[in-house]
């Protein structure tokens, strides 16, 4: 293991600081402004390239204006929400830069959601209306005004620069987008984003990687996610490089894509490279041009092997919350950790590991919160302006409460809440342990279980339901389990059916349990300590697994 030289690492801190600084200080501090900008210099040079159309930041930056104008023909005024939901291309990034710089706040809809869930996220978003691919139209509530087919419809439209009446300069602390997290309860909520934590994000990681304008970043991540879709594409449009964007990503066709593309960079989830890892069918022999991996969740196991099989040779791994109030770098390329904070940066990102207990912090004699001690599990919380990070909320109000912590450490200090357990090492690295309350991640996504209970107790012949997660060998994360009572009308096939329709494929249960009830407490709470020790391979009552073969749920056969 060759751990970066620690000159290098500190270059790495100064110069992603420095292009934050300089990203804010423009006169116009979007990341639009920044497009327009490159259009004028190097107009011709690839922004976006999909596989079906390229665009050069002029194209980009006249499509945007033409989106922008489009928006203003519909009277969409400063303030109002437009949710999106798209699959990944060019034009995705297009949409939101155009309807974000007149004002307006983009809510990027997660497209494997499904009916109530989807109603759900536009209306907590407070979206009035929705633009939706052809193919998604089907999954909108019949109540939402749904624009189909844009670029028919804007083509008419001029490209040029918006002129003076036109032009709705927002402000830093305008909100650009909605993002959604599933957070440590309930259904999917939206996370503010404002312009200036577009550009932090953008101008970090362009520090970060050392992004330059021969770059080019293979991108086959949501683009509703923050990292797909802000950090991978950010990053390389304030640096005047371009973004690969594929719609998703094929272990089989992972290398040979990215080769044929002149890719420098790519962007992966911890999933995606244990699956690369893992995969006969990723060709390690293909010659490729990638200088670096920048994303996060690849564990140790997974890193080193990865690594050298695949022949990278750098590794930037991170850790961030789309909320913000948490975030950690590891520019050493320490295997397994999330980063770390460097001593000069400490006042600036103050983070802390305290002790909790039943999801809930433990707090002394005095009030205050307890730090764990080095090596001990405690959750992670980041201090909050003014002397530190910003949090700029939910949709919800009591939601963004219930993510702050106050009178921590002092009287009157609040600090933001990931809801995730870490230990630091001697040496300051942080490492990630699970997650706090009843969620759990899968595939990349956090599932929160009790939106996962209501769609199962929805279904006919479900009259309890217990969701939990559970760890199976060689995958990171946990996968879904559920424990149901059910009554005689109860039928397996009509519940893997119900669940397809109703939640996405990372959210469905991989193990169904039979049980003849569930504990609670005595506040009718579910008791789910027992059911989680025992799993899938130690369970007293019948397990069935979802067999995609198969196409629904079979007998798992136990050794």
């Amino acid at each position: 293991m060759s751990l970066r030289p620690s000159a290098a690492v500190t270059r790495d801190w100064v110069r992603a600081m420095s292009t934050i600084q300089q990203l804010l200080e423009r006169p116009e501090p979007t990341l639009a402004a920044v497009v327009h900008e490159h259009a004028t210099t190097r107009g011709d040079a690839p922004a976006l390239i999909g596989p079906d159309e390229t665009l050069s930041y002029g194209e980009l930056s006249a499509r945007a204006n033409r989106y922008a104008r489009w928006a203003l023909s519909e009277r969409l005024a400063a303030g109002d929400v437009v949710a999106l939901l798209m699959s990944n291309r060019p034009d995705y990034v297009a949409i939101w830069l155009g309807l974000s710089q007149i004002g307006c706040t983009v809510a990027l809809l997660n497209t494997n959601l499904a009916t109530d869930a989807l109603a759900h996220s536009i209306k907590s978003a407070g979206a009035r209306h929705v633009i939706v691919d052809n193919a998604l139209a089907v999954r909108l509530p019949p109540d939402v005004r749904a624009w189909q087919d844009l670029v028919q419809t804007i083509r008419g439209l001029s490209g040029a620069p918006l002129a003076a009446h036109q032009h709705r300069s927002p402000k830093p602390t305008d909100r650009a987008l909605y993002i959604y997290t599933s957070g440590t309860t309930g259904w999917p909520k939206a996370a503010a984003v404002t312009h200036a934590r577009v550009l932090e994000w953008s101008g970090w990681f362009a520090g970060m990687m050392e992004a330059v304008p021969e770059d080019r970043l293979f991108d086959c991540l949501p683009m509703y996610h923050s990292v797909g879709g802000v950090v991978a594409v950010g990053s390389m449009l304030v640096a005047g490089g371009a973004v690969v964007i594929r719609e998703r990503f094929s272990a089989s066709r992972f290398w040979g894509d990215v080769a044929a593309s002149g890719a420098t960079i790519i962007q992966y989830i911890g999933e995606l490279c244990r699956y690369l890892a893992q995969s006969p069918d990723a060709d390690d022999k293909i010659e490729h041009r990638v200088r670096l991996a920048c994303g996060n969740g690849l564990a140790a196991d997974v890193w080193e092997r990865f690594q050298q099989r695949f022949r990278i040779p750098r590794i930037l791994e991170f850790y961030a919350a789309t909320e913000a109030g948490v975030s950690l770098t590891n520019c050493e390329g320490m295997p397994g950790a999330i980063g770390r904070v460097p001593k000069f940066l400490a006042h600036r990102s103050p983070v802390a590991l305290i002790r909790c207990e039943a999801g809930a912090p433990v707090r002394d004699a005095a009030g205050r919160c307890q730090r764990v001690a080095i090596d001990e599990p405690g959750e992670a919380i980041g201090k909050l302006a003014p002397a530190a990070a910003r949090f700029d909320g939910y949709t919800d109000p009591a939601a963004t409460e219930d993510k702050i912590l106050h009178d921590v450490f002092e009287p009157g200090d609040r600090w933001f809440r990931s809801g995730d357990l870490m230990r630091q090492d001697v040496a300051g690295y942080y490492y990630f342990v699970d997650r706090l309350g009843d969620t759990f991640r899968w595939k990349g996504e956090n599932v929160a279980t009790t939106e996962v209970a209501a769609v199962l107790r929805a279904c006919p012949g479900v009259i309890d339901a217990a969701v939990y997660g559970v760890a199976v060998p060689g995958h990171d994360g946990k996968a879904g389990m559920a424990a149901l009572v059910t009554d005689a009308s109860f039928d397996l096939a009509h519940l893997h059916a119900h669940l397809v329709e109703k939640l996405p494929s990372y959210a469905r249960p991989m193990f169904v349990r039979l049980s003849p009830a569930l504990d609670t407490t005595g506040t009718f709470r579910l008791q789910k300590t027992e059911l989680v020790g025992e799993g899938y391979t130690d369970s007293r009552d019948p397990v069935w697994v979802d067999d995609a073969k198969a196409g629904g749920y079979v007998p798992l056969k136990r050794t």
